[in-house]
């Protein structure tokens, strides 16, 4: 009997990284994933209070997409599904932005609105994860998504425009931190999460995490549990107690951009951004009073997948 493969290549352009995944999918059924690239390229850097997108951020942007086009090309029986989140969706020359990414690499962006993003994110974590009741949180560099899931389903989502990159940026938490810049920070964010009304819903329910600041926190305390870098625990599950998670906040916290960068499991270019990045699930933690936080891998990208399998399938 003669296999059937289908290439789908997920391409997620977010405000801080673009990420590429190409799936197998054989048979109609099985999932195999191929190839996973990121490239960092700031795509929200320095859009300031007029939302616009920076030439040097476009030209980062252009030519990460390139390499992910040339990555994919030649793959036979291919789909491509291509989504922008926060940086786009918020930017005020986002046409222009589009067609240029269009005529240069041929990829044609589908921005989808917070809510959708949310959706995907859903369905990303609870097909992979043994999750029925929970707080989804995913905090990416211009904008958070949280999802209350009861029994399964997602009862509640919203996206909320705050993230890694513009809390850092905007309360100066990039390098050395003040406790009046990290107080301002905290209050600012928290104030977003306590408008959020049915949060107590989720109150003493586990928090679900993904994202790059969050994955980073479990990619910490997974080196502090082995040195072994082949034994480390899958991130994808990987769960951390609220009384662990905050003391490594804490020592992120006291120490500045280049001590950040010598902490084990957290990229370099993650160590101006991390503190913002962290803060949305600190605070979340502490107004849901959650006793732990489990780390998803799956998210976005994989949401989208399943979103095209099911569409599929139904015949859309």
């Amino acid at each position: 009997m003669q296999r059937s493969i289908q290439n789908v290549a997920v391409i997620d352009l977010g405000s801080n990284s673009v990420r590429l995944q190409v799936t197998q999918i054989i048979n109609n059924s099985f999932l195999k994933v191929t190839t996973q690239l990121k490239e960092y390229v700031r795509l929200s850097e320095n859009m300031g209070p007029e939302k616009t997108l920076k030439p040097e951020p476009i030209r980062r942007t252009l030519l990460a997409l390139q390499k992910f086009v040339n990555t994919y090309s030649g793959l036979p029986n291919l789909h491509v599904i291509a989504v922008a989140t926060a940086a786009a969706r918020q930017a005020q020359n986002q046409a222009e932005f589009l067609a240029n990414v269009r005529d240069e690499t041929g990829i044609e962006f589908n921005v989808i609105p917070g809510e959708e993003e949310a959706r995907l994110d859903y369905l990303g974590v609870v097909r992979t994860l043994p999750i029925t009741d929970g707080l989804i949180m995913d905090t990416g560099g211009a904008s958070t998504e949280l999802i209350l899931v009861k029994d399964g389903e997602d009862k509640e989502r919203i996206s909320i425009p705050l993230g890694a990159v513009t809390i850092s940026s905007r309360f100066h938490l990039d390098d050395k931190i003040s406790a009046y810049d990290l107080f301002s920070a905290m209050s600012f964010v928290e104030e977003e999460l306590a408008n959020i009304h049915w949060l107590r819903e989720a109150y003493e329910q586990p928090l679900i995490c993904l994202g790059g600041s969050n994955r980073s926190l479990a990619k910490i305390s997974r080196r502090r549990v082995t040195s072994d870098v082949e034994d480390l625990p899958d991130i994808h599950g990987y769960t951390l107690s609220r009384e662990d998670a905050l003391a490594l906040m804490g020592d992120l916290i006291r120490t500045d951009k280049v001590g950040r960068e010598r902490i084990p499991g957290l990229t370099k270019s993650r160590a101006d951004v991390i503190v913002g990045g962290l803060i949305p699930v600190t605070l979340a933690m502490r107004l849901c009073h959650s006793s732990e936080v489990i780390c998803s891998n799956h998210g976005l990208r994989e949401g989208a997948l399943f979103d095209y399998l099911d569409q599929q399938k139904s015949g859309k």
